[in-house]
């Protein structure tokens, strides 16, 4: 390996404490949290295994941490109340705090509103 994916390898931990590898070089068995919930999976309270990183330009490395798949635990079901709570949330995120309608979409938070109340006048020419 040359260049910068060299300074990503360090199978042995000793460099940055956990074994870390470059980005798309991970060995068999390990997964992100991402890659683990595909599989219908979670960490489940494991130690983060290992790491890969992807070297950037002008900043530092993008860090990915990976968990053991034999480890992994299922994920598990939502509950009728978990399903409400996020109901409820999402109803929250769509109701405009000026006019209290349902806006039919998240309000956008730079707006603080829904469209017609932060643009009255162009409402009215429509």
């Amino acid at each position: 390996m040359g260049g910068s994916l060299g300074k990503c390898y360090d199978p042995s931990g000793s460099q940055f404490g956990v074994p870390t590898y470059p980005w798309r070089y991970a060995p068999k068995g390990l997964a992100t949290r991402r890659q683990l919930r595909a599989r219908g999976l979670r960490p489940g309270g494991q130690p983060i295994a290992a790491q890969v990183l992807r070297p950037r330009y002008r900043r530092g490395p993008l860090t990915a941490y990976l968990y053991r798949v034999d480890r992994a635990k299922k994920v598990r079901p939502m509950t009728p109340a978990k399903w409400a709570a996020l109901a409820k949330a999402n109803r929250a995120r769509r109701t405009c705090p000026k006019c209290r309608s349902d806006a039919g979409y998240v309000i956008p938070t730079s707006l603080g509103m829904c469209v017609p109340c932060a643009y009255p006048e162009d409402q009215r020419a429509a």
